[in-house]
């Protein structure tokens, strides 16, 4: 797996920071409007608030990586998907848009770097938490609070806290779920698991909030795609957790035949004590 060194780090973070914030301001004009959505060939929806800030993302990674490809969601669902080698990006510029369109907060930007189909770069923002996530040089997860707005270029100016999961208590795990109704294989695996607390939480923040230690684990049995997963896996490994398949294999990128559409899987903060079957 390539390792970016101190100074890959800072130049792809900083060099993203503007770009983000600037998303991120952008995503908050919209952020309560009565905001036109369209859906999509697979029936889900889309804003202009994600095709604007996928344009500025892109215009950013194009500044500060220019030599490397980027799988973008809204690009992907037109038909435009690049030829990746080794290492690419995938963004994904309003995760949990469904979140967004009804007011919530629970949206997020999402920029994950993948090499070798494993993520090595994570940055997730929430601009209406102004909660910024993402991997450090010194291979941990770190989060730190800044607003949209906030006239800052560069991390260095940020109050950063350091990121680690949480021992799991055995029989009382929190985890994290999405809003839909849960199938009856989400039910039998957390209660397998010893979940005795559940939480509805939207987009990639589920990552993060285990990644805090808030939570124990996030158990997705519904389709998902490379850019919904690949920086929230960054950050939540770099903070000593896992992301596996349901045979308990690593969770790996690359998925190009499939159109980077990713298996079911299984986040754990930490694995609890004992064998927890995952199906």
């Amino acid at each position: 797996m390539l390792q970016l060194t101190q100074h890959d780090y800072k130049h792809l973070a900083d060099g993203l920071l503007a770009c983000v914030l600037s998303a991120g301001s952008l995503q908050m004009r919209y952020h309560g409007s009565d905001i036109a959505v369209i859906a999509k060939p697979d029936a889900s929806p889309v804003t202009a608030a994600d095709h604007e800030s996928e344009t500025v993302l892109l215009s950013g990674l194009a500044t500060v990586a220019p030599n490397i490809p980027v799988v973008a969601e809204e690009r992907a669902a037109s038909g435009f998907i690049p030829k990746v080698g080794d290492c690419y990006f995938a963004v994904d510029p309003l995760d949990g848009t469904k979140d967004f369109i009804a007011g919530r907060p629970e949206f997020t930007i999402n920029i994950g770097l993948i090499c070798n189909r494993e993520p090595v770069f994570g940055l997730i923002y929430a601009p209406a938490l102004s909660s910024m996530f993402l991997t450090t040089a010194a291979g941990e997860a770190a989060y730190c609070h800044i607003p949209p707005n906030a006239l800052v270029s560069s991390f260095a100016e940020c109050r950063f806290e350091r990121l680690r999961t949480r021992q799991p208590e055995p029989g009382a795990l929190r985890a994290l779920t999405s809003r839909s109704r849960p199938s009856e294989t989400s039910t039998a695996f957390l209660h397998r698991a010893g979940v005795s607390e559940q939480q509805p939480t939207g987009s990639s923040l589920k990552f993060c909030l285990i990644a805090q230690a808030r939570a124990d684990v996030y158990a997705r049995f519904g389709p998902t795609n490379e850019w919904d997963t690949a920086a929230g896996q960054a950050i939540l490994t770099a903070a000593g957790g896992a992301v596996v398949t349901l045979d308990d294999k690593p969770f790996l990128y690359g998925k190009v035949e499939s159109k980077f559409l990713n298996p079911q899987f299984i986040a754990w903060g930490r694995r609890p004590a004992g064998d927890v079957p995952n199906t």
